[in-house]
C-alpha cells in the first residue's frame, strides 16, 4: 500500500450509537412529585381552553344549554384536544419532552440514557397513559417505588424519566 492510503480514515461504522456519559439512572430519576408537577401543567395547559370558553360565554351572555353545547365551547374544546395531542404527543416525539417536562427539567429516555425510538415512545405517550389512567392512577405510582422512578408507560415502552442535564458522546 502506498501512504496516501494508510493516512486515509477508516470507514465510519453504521453501528455508531450516542450514549450519554457518565448516565446514571438511579442517580437522575425524576423527583415523584417534580414529576406530578410536570403533569399538572400540562393538564393546565390543555383545561384553559374549556375554561376560557365558558367564561367567554358567560361574559357574551350566553346561558343554559346554550353555553355547553354552542360553537364557542365546541371551539374551545376543539383546541383543548389539539394543545392535548401537541403537548403530550407529538411533542414528546420529537422533544422526548412534554412542555411540563421542559419546565421541570425532566427527559424522557431509553435504559441508557438516549433518546426512545418513536414507537416507544407512541407506545409510552398513547398506550402507556391510558392504561395508567384506567388503573386510576395506581400505574403512575410505581414510580414511587421503582429504584429508576419508572411508572407503568415507562415499563411499557422501556423508557424512564430523569432530572438534569446529560452529555451526549458517540461510542463505536
Amino acid at each position: 500500500m502506498s501512504s496516501k492510503q494508510e493516512a486515509l480514515p477508516a470507514k465510519a461504522t453504521p453501528n455508531r450509537k450516542p450514549t450519554i456519559a457518565n448516565f446514571d439512572a438511579v442517580a437522575m430519576k425524576a423527583p415523584f412529585y417534580l414529576r406530578c408537577g410536570a403533569v399538572a401543567f400540562d393538564y393546565l395547559l390543555v383545561i384553559i381552553w374549556p375554561v376560557f370558553g365558558l367564561l367567554l360565554g358567560r361574559s357574551l351572555g350566553i346561558d343554559g344549554a346554550k353555553l355547553l353545547t354552542g360553537e364557542l365551547n365546541n371551539i374551545a374544546w376543539l383546541i383543548a384536544i389539539l394543545v392535548g395531542l401537541s403537548n403530550n404527543v407529538l411533542l414528546p416525539l420529537v422533544t422526548g419532552q412534554s412542555l411540563g417536562k421542559m419546565a421541570a427539567g425532566l427527559r424522557i429516555v431509553t435504559s441508557d440514557g438516549g433518546h426512545p425510538a418513536s414507537g416507544s415512545l407512541l407506545i409510552r405517550q398513547t398506550l402507556g397513559y391510558l392504561l395508567t389512567f384506567a388503573s386510576l392512577g395506581l400505574g403512575f405510582l410505581f414510580s414511587v417505588f421503582s429504584s429508576k422512578g419508572r411508572a407503568l408507560h415507562d415499563y411499557l415502552a422501556g423508557t424512564q424519566v430523569v432530572f438534569g442535564s446529560t452529555s451526549i458522546r458517540t461510542r463505536s
